[in-house]
């Protein structure tokens, strides 16, 4: 009998233990079942809802934790924790769910498949109408902005850049997706950790309900197989910012040999002329720049094929290009055209990365000449032959000791560290679009103070900041603005966008600032900011703090710098005057709020 009672109660125990929903390691973050739902609670308020779930109760498993090393990124050294739970779909397929402090993280694992197409999606989230939300429209350059709605029923946005609008409703989303359900408390949506057989996905709604849509993969898979991690981020406004929760859920570096790769800044040719390369005196006066500068990088943009055909190169190539640059002790970085999305009439040099055996020669002649990375561009989207092409040209280049920046391509999924010398992606509407139309002008204020609660989130993201003079269109953000944008934007190539004489006419401190800037940061902090209307943001690296501030208004605005965890000591101020010019010098108290001009920003060194 003693037996008996003992049993029913253990029994009892687990009934309720199981009715328990599924938390966070913190404890803040739950995530419970109920009537075909998956509810998410962050401190005890629902944050999110998933329909149609296929599953009904979701088992603990083990705990995770991680700890590991990044080569450039939010901080140089992450660690994590997460609880994970399974659950049964099928016979042949489960979900596997992690719980972090800061958000979660699940994907569908399957077995036994034999010649199977990839099984369809399963994930469905809710988001009413009325919630705030910042969404950008699909397009296989993500490359748009992220407006604030509070209703799915947004105008599709045809043309150059995605932004004229037509009487189409658009129902086809990229991410992330941020979304503010409960005052004060955020979730971010996206996806991490492609791998080989994997496409990456998008977002697709009816209504309410926004479903994950895996783009196009042609494979008939068997064995064992799973779904990219699908990831929500969640708390207040600095979880979000600060998360690591993509690279976390990442596979770890494949890379034995890391020792070659450094990120660094670099000098842009083609926001000044919104041409290519092909032009050597052009290309000198930005090496030359990178020299006075010391920047460590020039990029050598599209063209430079095209090279000896120009009359006044007298010519000179690309190898003549390359070893200038060597020579002033400036490392190039040089553009290829994947071959794959734009290639009609688009710039060259083409077709020399496609097949395997040209690509091996190509990277080759490149390390061998003394160039340090190259910059892939115009790939076509998120399909699975997308996707392992990418890591095909990221393999490839890392046995050449090459950086690879990729633009015009999909957004950042946590391969900046499995292939650590991947050091930015574009996937942003960035400082290039003053070349393309005129409407950046006045949303980009707005807009540069959005990235940093969306895109920026995610991965490095090669915006091509910092422009004092104008390019094709005129910009109205302010220099301290523009100056701020190089610590605000987290990118382990950070590409200076202005011609060289307008950087070489601005003071002294801008100069040596720009020659010091770091790409890596051992820390950064949410200081402060709502998306849209500002962003303060603090990243140290060694002993020295650097905190960035931008107004994204067209009003004058106060920012908050609380700076507690920083300490006092002097600092060295870049700040804008009432006439819109530099304001620079030495302060012997950090403040505790700073005035902006309309569109204007700051930014504050603190240490050595």
């Amino acid at each position: 009998m003693k037996r008996f009672l003992a049993a029913i109660l253990f029994l009892s125990a687990a009934l309720v233990l199981g009715a328990k929903p599924a938390k966070s390691p913190n404890g803040k973050l739950s995530v419970k079942t109920s009537d075909s739902k998956l509810v998410i609670s962050y401190e005890k308020q629902t944050v999110l809802e998933m329909a149609d779930v296929p599953f009904k109760k979701l088992k603990f498993v083990r705990r995770v934790k991680d700890d590991y090393r990044m080569l450039e990124g939010k901080r140089l050294h992450c660690s994590n924790q997460a609880n994970e739970y399974q659950a049964p779909i099928d016979k042949n397929a489960r979900i596997v769910m992690r719980l972090y402090n800061d958000g979660i993280a699940f994907r569908y694992e399957y077995t036994g498949l034999r010649d199977s197409k990839a099984p369809a999606e399963q994930t469905a989230y809710i988001i009413p109408d009325g919630t705030k939300r910042w969404m950008q429209q699909w397009s296989d350059g993500y490359e748009g902005f992220f407006p604030m709605t509070t209703t799915a029923e947004v105008k599709t946005l045809a043309g150059f850049g995605s932004m004229f609008a037509t009487n189409t409703i658009n129902t086809h989303w990229g991410y992330p997706l941020l979304m503010e359900p409960v005052d004060g408390v955020f979730a971010l949506i996206t996806e991490a950790n492609i791998e080989r057989r994997q496409s990456a996905s998008s977002l697709f709604n009816e209504g309410e309900v926004f479903r994950v849509q895996q783009d196009q993969n042609d494979l008939l898979l068997s064995g064992n197989w799973h779904t990219p991690w699908r990831v929500v981020i969640i708390g207040h406004l600095a979880d979000i910012v600060e998360s690591t929760l993509v690279t976390d859920v990442s596979e770890p570096c494949k890379l034995e040999d890391t020792g070659w790769i450094k990120p660094g800044v670099v000098s842009w040719i083609y926001w000044a002329y919104n041409h290519g390369s092909n032009d050597y005196n052009i290309i000198k006066k930005y090496v030359d720049l990178a020299a006075t500068l010391h920047l460590p990088y020039v990029l050598i943009d599209a063209e430079w094929d095209e090279m000896d055909k120009i009359e006044s190169n007298e010519g000179k190539t690309i190898e003549d290009a390359v070893a200038y640059a060597l020579s002033q002790g400036v490392k190039p970085l040089i553009w290829y055209n994947s071959s794959i999305g734009w290639v009609d009439g688009a710039p060259g040099p083409k077709f020399r990365l496609n097949k395997p055996e040209d690509r091996e020669k190509e990277f080759a002649w490149c390390e061998k000449i003394g160039v340090a990375g190259v910059k892939i561009d115009f790939f076509s989207g998120d399909t699975q032959a997308n996707m392992d092409y990418c890591q095909d040209l990221i393999e490839s280049a890392a046995r050449h000791h090459l950086l690879v920046n990729f633009h015009g391509a999909p957004i950042p999924r946590g391969w900046q560290r499995t292939y650590p010398n991947l050091l930015s992606t574009e996937g942003v509407y960035g400082a290039e679009w003053y070349n393309n139309v005129a409407h950046f002008t006045k949303k980009a204020a707005s807009h540069n103070a959005t990235l940093p609660y969306t895109r920026n989130v995610i991965g490095p993201m090669d915006y091509t900041p910092c422009a004092f003079s104008d390019s094709q269109h005129p910009h109205i953000t302010s220099n301290a603005h523009e100056l701020a944008l190089t610590v605000l934007y987290e990118s382990g190539l950070q590409h200076l966008a202005d011609r060289p004489e307008s950087f070489l006419a601005q003071p002294q401190e801008v100069q040596d600032f720009l020659g010091r800037l770091p790409v890596a940061w051992d820390e950064t902090r949410f200081v402060g900011g709502y998306p849209g209307e500002s962003a303060v943001i603090a990243r140290r690296r060694g002993d020295t703090w650097y905190v960035a501030g931008i107004n994204g208004l067209d009003d004058p605005q106060t920012l908050a710098t609380d700076l507690g965890f920083i300490g006092q000591g002097k600092a060295l101020l870049f700040a804008d005057d009432a006439s819109g010019q530099w304001s620079i010098g030495t302060i012997d108290t950090i403040p505790s709020r700073i005035d902006c001009q309309p569109r204007g920003g700051f930014l504050l060194i603190i240490g050595k």
